[in-house]
């Protein structure tokens, strides 16, 4: 996450779809990518989506939208590499934490970050990052410089927007939507996501390189 600084979160239920998203990532230049459980058919398209990411080398796959340490269990048992939840939720670290896996909880305080930190949290996801904004990252990081967080919601795959978040001092960024434009998804034309993932990533190594690393 951290290396990269960008990871997208997707869903769909058709499976071959959420693949072709996935691949079209990879192409793109991304090496960390996140299903969100927000669905009736996650399981069985994370299943898929498992399998699929073993013929690309070095894609690691997590589960988003985790609430429930039985939701938990499942995806691990599935292949997850990571969890990602909105809130965080003790019982959900617990598991986590019992089976090495990284928990990378929302948070949208000071006190939740430093609790999940003391859980073990590699990294904190704030959300909604449209509410809390840059500001508070800034002001967070200045009494607790340790923090590797990752912002999702409203963060946009363009310059002005990530120069905002990365300047602020997050470690990495989570997007979905913004980067999944839903004409491209619904024509199958995998070449605009493949784009935009490769644009983002180069903008923010830019970003880093020049002034924030």
């Amino acid at each position: 996450m951290i290396e990269t600084g960008m990871i997208p979160v997707f869903y769909h239920q058709d499976a071959d779809i959420a693949c072709k998203v996935m691949k079209a990532c990879y192409d793109g230049g991304v090496r960390v990518f996140e299903f969100t459980n927000r669905g009736e058919k996650a399981v069985e398209v994370f299943r898929e989506l498992k399998k699929y990411a073993e013929s690309l080398p070095g894609m690691i796959l997590g589960i988003g939208s985790i609430s429930y340490p039985k939701d938990a269990r499942r995806f691990i048992r599935l292949g997850a590499n990571f969890v990602v939840g909105p809130q965080f939720v003790p019982c959900v670290a617990a598991v986590c934490r019992l089976r090495g896996i990284p928990y990378v909880p929302g948070c949208g305080t000071v006190s939740e970050v430093g609790r999940a930190q003391r859980w073990g949290s590699p990294v904190c996801k704030l959300f909604p990052g449209d509410v809390l904004g840059p500001k508070f990252v800034k002001s967070l990081l200045a009494p607790m410089p340790w923090s590797k967080l990752m912002v999702t919601g409203g963060v946009k795959p363009e310059k002005d927007n990530l120069e905002a978040w990365f300047s602020s001092g997050v470690s990495c960024v989570g997007m979905g939507s913004n980067l999944f434009p839903k004409e491209a998804v619904a024509s199958g034309d995998w070449s605009v996501i493949a784009g935009l993932c490769s644009s983002t990533l180069a903008t923010i190594a830019s970003l880093r390189g020049k002034r924030y690393l």
